[in-house]
């Protein structure tokens, strides 16, 4: 079973969205386990798990003693597992990167708050310094609930129409098509016909075209990986 471990000092910020639709289903299922460790269960004197950083500033930073002491109530196959803290420093986060995590057996993840953590932690524990965009949040828990939600709805049998996955922006570098549905026409505005004819493989093109031009128009970074891989493939087959 595909297992999160999450060190935190607000365990009721959880299972939040995790709890919800689809997702919470699973969880209540037990096709996916949340395990809360509460980091302000694992003090190291005078009930303090952080102190003030060396050399000055502001904020506190959590104690290595603590998280050594949380680590440590962890089972052994679960200390193995990939480990990622969550800062704006960090390498940023994309959808293959989830598809390879959903694929392992679970994760680690550190929720810093105030001024983060000792860097003695990451660097022991070999944590990977993640970014999910650039901007800054008070701590790692909204981004720690992305990522696990991202990861969830890849394992089996979670997503009632796997297919659907197939689709996602992000999935082969391209952003997603547009989408339609009833009334054809709203205010004024009408479903492509292409989409209403029923020749499917006209609809595959089409959507095909119209994920490539919001690509290129929204992300053009993204639309040159797109085109990098498709030299490689071809280079490759030669």
């Amino acid at each position: 079973m595909w297992r999160a471990n999450v060190f935190t000092i607000f365990p009721e910020a959880f299972p939040g969205n995790l709890g919800a639709s689809i997702i919470g289903k699973a969880l209540r299922e037990h096709k996916w386990d949340l395990n809360l460790i509460d980091l302000k269960q694992f003090p190291v004197k005078s009930d303090r798990i952080d102190s003030a950083p060396y050399g000055g500033g502001a904020g506190m930073v959590l104690s290595p003693l603590t998280f050594e002491k949380a680590f440590d109530s962890l089972t052994e196959n679960d200390r193995r597992l990939r480990k990622i803290y969550f800062s704006p420093r960090g390498r940023q986060f994309r959808q293959r990167d989830l598809g390879e995590l959903a694929d392992s057996s679970g994760v680690i993840i550190l929720c810093g708050r105030y001024e983060g953590v000792d860097q003695r932690i990451l660097d022991f524990y070999s944590f990977e310094e993640i970014s999910i965009g650039d901007f800054v949040l008070l701590g790692g828990e909204v981004a720690a609930m992305a990522v696990i939600e991202g990861c969830v709805r890849l394992l089996p049998e979670v997503v009632g129409n796997g297919e659907s996955l197939n689709s996602d922006s992000f999935s082969d570098y391209l952003l997603e098509h547009h989408q339609y549905t009833k009334p054809r026409i709203f205010k004024g505005l009408s479903v492509p016909e292409t989409l209403l004819s029923g020749d499917h493989g006209k609809i595959n093109e089409f959507r095909a075209n119209q994920s490539k031009q919001i690509t290129i128009k929204r992300r053009p970074d993204l639309w040159g990986k797109y085109i990098a891989e498709k030299i490689d493939c071809l280079l490759k087959k030669n």
